[in-house]
């Protein structure tokens, strides 16, 4: 028998404070980043807390942001998505196109639509075909490029969106794409911790052999994680023509890395199974807030430092996680 003295108790309360400790740093780590990154900036960055500074970070990326919300489902169940960038470039140009020809309705649905069938191909591949999330996703990526090179007759015609329709408005002004961005993310954040979708996709990552001797759906919830973010990856393209009033071949490049670094950063457990959408609000406003910085103060340098601070976070990041799990299991 275990031995039952108090030192032993004392010792199991330590580990368990332990163990609560590491799970809080994992969930809030990024937030407490943000508040003090943020808190700093405002002292001593001049014009950072400025009404105009502050829309800016969060109007200029707010659609990108809904790359990330579909890739915390994705990243939770052990997957990955690496499309979601030309999925984003592709919804633009199908939204410009169908805007140009049939209106509104049209350039909002084909982009959902093309998103869905796309993202179920890669689901039905990953769920019932057992092949890799890396090599599916990233055909996924090659294919969406070369169709949208097809759709702009491989970059010779750029496709407008009329002025004055209905579909523009809804990239206009600064605080319009963080409204929907904030509501799309509200809505995930109840699918995630409300409804038996969320459970499920969390219970895949955590163990999928266990998930499975449950009775849970793995291969249609799977399926479905891989639906929703290529379709939230082609509605935040969509919406990013509206606000361009075009369809522009060259965009979406780089962002799915930068949305899985704004999971992680999160607190998304990369092997999936922990995580959270207030998590991934947290990592994408950090990283928005220490891209501001970037460009206010190195602006000759902005791109090139931008990928260097997206790729050192990311590394400690997964190192920080990496560290707290072994400490859990050595204790």
């Amino acid at each position: 028998m275990s031995p039952t003295t108090p030192a032993a108790v004392a010792g199991r309360g330590a580990e368990s404070g332990a163990e609560r400790l590491a799970a809080r740093i994992q969930r809030h780590g990024a937030l407490t980043v943000l508040a003090l990154l943020v808190l700093l900036a405002s002292v001593f960055s001049p014009g950072f807390a400025s009404t105009a500074n502050l829309g800016a970070i969060l109007g200029n990326n707010a659609f990108v942001w809904l790359l990330a919300l579909g890739l915390t489902f994705v990243i939770l169940t052990g997957g990955i998505d690496l499309s979601v960038g030309s999925m984003y470039a592709l919804g633009g140009v199908l939204a410009a196109w169908a805007a140009e020809r049939y209106g509104t309705w049209a350039a909002l649905l084909l982009p959902l639509a093309v998103g869905a069938a796309w993202g179920c191909a890669h689901g039905l591949l990953v769920a019932r075909a057992r092949t890799a999330p890396f090599i599916v996703t990233l055909a996924g990526l090659l294919g969406a490029r070369g169709l949208l090179q097809l759709v702009t007759d491989e970059g010779a015609n750029t496709h407008l969106v009329p002025r004055g329709s209905a579909f523009r408005a809804l990239g206009e002004g600064t605080w319009t794409p963080v409204l929907v961005s904030a509501a799309l993310f509200g809505l995930g954040a109840l699918l995630l911790t409300r409804t038996r979708f969320g459970s499920t996709t969390t219970a895949i990552g955590g163990n999928e052999h266990a998930a499975t001797l449950m009775g849970l759906p793995v291969a249609r919830t799977k399926t479905l994680v891989y639906v929703l973010s290529a379709t939230l990856a082609c509605a935040a393209g969509a919406l990013g023509a509206a606000r361009l009033g075009s369809g522009v071949t060259t965009v979406g490049v780089g962002y799915e890395l930068t949305a899985i670094a704004s999971v992680v950063i999160g607190g998304t457990l990369l092997t999936g199974g922990s995580g959270s959408v207030g998590g991934t609000v947290a990592g994408v406003l950090l990283l928005s807030v220490v891209h501001n910085l970037i460009d206010r103060s190195a602006s000759q340098y902005g791109s090139a430092v931008t990928d260097t601070v997206n790729g050192a976070f990311l590394a400690a990041v997964v190192l920080a996680q990496a560290l707290l799990n072994r400490g859990r299991r050595d204790e």
